[in-house]
């Protein structure tokens, strides 16, 4: 396995995450981030649609703290905002695929659905990119998406949980399998020194 601190991230992940922030922040929002990150080289100049390196997992989990310095107290919405276009995006660029899943979604129970789109999830992301190590698990009745690769906190440190963008995008993954809306939790971090991150799927949003 790949030490987390020398991983990367392949330019079409990279890719849908600046155009799912430009989305939520507007251009010029995100060019004052990418700035600020030291990431100015994909100003107005964003990496192909490729499965070449892009950046390291580190510069990534630098990005999503920029995001998180510069708009303050709101910084939490909007990465959660970022996550959710970041979802819809793959959905634009998996259609195909997405149809054929949504069919066969339509036949199973509930649970059933969220461990398939989570699990679709993992395979998409192993799929771009060997290096990663996520995976789904069920304990005491609960569904939770792991991930021990998770480039969002990958070097940083905080005494909470800092994976916005991943709780956004893993609940709009479950709200496009189920057609409701679940609370997602980050139970565990690894800016706060846990071995994984860890997404927890609760109860339907009232």
């Amino acid at each position: 396995m790949v030490n987390p601190e020398e991983a990367v991230i392949v330019n079409a992940l990279v890719r849908q995450a600046l155009v799912s922030a430009q989305e939520v922040m507007g251009e010029n929002g995100l060019n004052a981030v990418l700035r600020i990150c030291g990431l100015g080289q994909f100003v107005g100049n964003f990496p192909p649609n490729d499965t070449n390196p892009g950046i390291k997992t580190t510069e990534y989990a630098k990005f999503n703290e920029a995001i998180e310095t510069f708009y303050g107290r709101a910084s939490r919405g909007i990465l959660n905002r970022i996550g959710k276009a970041s979802f819809q995006y793959g959905v634009r660029e998996q259609g195909a695929l997405m149809g054929v899943a949504g069919a066969a979604l339509k036949l199973m129970p509930q649970k059933g659905r969220i461990k398939f789109v989570l699990n679709a999830m993992v395979n998409v992301l192993k799929k771009t990119n060997p290096q990663v190590d996520a995976w789904v698990e069920e304990e005491g009745g609960k569904i939770a998406y792991c991930e021990k690769t998770c480039a969002i906190c990958l070097g940083r440190r905080s005494d909470q949980p800092v994976c916005h963008l991943y709780v956004g995008s893993i609940g709009e993954a479950v709200r496009w399998a189920t057609e409701q809306e679940y609370e997602i939790t980050e139970t565990h971090c690894i800016a706060k020194g846990d071995p994984h991150c860890r997404f927890e799927v609760g109860e339907v949003k009232a």
